[in-house]
């Protein structure tokens, strides 16, 4: 699949972003690294092939607003997880005119056969995706007898037509986060790495699967809180994110994000499954969990970065979550 990616101004690239289904179908796992200079911003993108499944994850720095075209026709058909982890962007589908938009911490999960179309994202932004994808064959192995939605799928998918699981991006959760990070920070090798890989990617699947039992109903939510709610509580974990280094009061996020208090406390528990700042605290150690184990950074610069009273503080909350005191998680 060829990416073209230009500007305003005509100045235009092309991106490499697919694969076939020889090498997704390989007995070991081939990855590639790229890095991406454009007049208009600058991209790392990496690429795991592997026994049936294909991830990809980039990091999109744009100094100008993008248009992108995308073209996947030569593509295998897959089942698609996409994980917008920073940024905000849109892809419209000139095929059935369907539009999906990339929203900050949300996912979905998506069966396109062939696509093509073309999207926007704007300057100044830092863009950071990942995906998951199955080949029809692999999803439909993993599909027998597990969950009635991904049951159902699987039974959909042989008509072969375009499929959207949700109408509506679901809330990435802190198990999604941290499962995007172990596979994107794998420390194995040979055939290790391809066995630890293929069980995050299916851990991944079960995550998404459960998100969107939870979210349809299958575990529904209570009668007084609206999709309107809903939509107002996703924004108050958005903002939550982006400011949890001075995070606002509860009367504060609940004016911001436009709902009252007691559905902002109600709703998010029902949405994540946590307090509002049970959640923010869980975000913050599993920032801190990458940093020191991944990153290798100091105890105290961790426990500063992410506004921590003291190191003896966060030491305390770290292995309250963790289990372990962070100077073992850092090895």
């Amino acid at each position: 699949m060829i990416v073209s990616v230009y500007d305003a101004k005509g100045r235009a690239g092309k991106v490499n972003q697919g694969t076939t289904a020889a090498v997704i179908d390989q007995t070991q796992v081939i990855e590639r690294r790229n890095k991406i200079k454009f007049p208009f911003g600058d991209a790392e993108m990496v690429q795991l092939s592997f026994a049936g499944i294909f991830v990809k994850y980039g990091d999109i720095a744009l100094r100008e607003q993008i248009n992108l075209h995308m073209d996947m026709g030569d593509e295998p058909s897959v089942v698609e997880l996409h994980f917008t982890l920073s940024g905000y962007g849109f892809l419209q589908n000139e095929r059935n005119g369907d539009r999906y938009d990339f929203v900050e911490n949300f996912c979905n999960m998506h069966y396109l056969p062939q696509f093509t179309g073309a999207g926007e994202y704007a300057k100044d932004t830092r863009y950071r995706f990942f995906e998951v994808h199955f080949t029809t064959d692999a999803f439909l192995a993993l599909a027998q007898n597990s969950s009635p939605l991904l049951m159902d799928l699987a039974n959909r998918i042989s008509t072969d037509s375009k499929i959207d699981v949700s109408k509506e991006n679901m809330p990435i959760t802190m198990a999604m986060h941290q499962c995007i990070q172990d596979i994107m920070h794998c420390q194995f090798s040979g055939g290790l790495k391809m066995m630890y890989l293929q069980s995050k990617c299916i851990e991944l699947l079960a995550l998404q699967a459960q998100a969107y039992e939870t979210l349809t109903g299958k575990t529904p939510f209570s009668s007084s809180i609206t999709a309107d709610d809903i939509e107002r509580i996703r924004y108050a974990q958005s903002y939550l994110i982006q400011h949890s280094l001075q995070p606002p009061s509860l009367m504060e996020l609940s004016r911001i994000a436009g709902i009252n208090e007691f559905k902002l406390k109600r709703g998010f528990k029902e949405v994540f499954n946590n307090t509002v700042f049970g959640y923010l605290a869980d975000h913050k150690l599993n920032e801190a969990r990458e940093m020191l184990l991944y990153r290798q950074l100091p105890i105290k610069e961790v426990a500063d970065q992410l506004g921590y009273s003291s190191v003896q503080h966060f030491s305390k909350a770290f292995k309250k979550k963790f289990g372990v005191a962070p100077g073992q998680a850092k090895g």
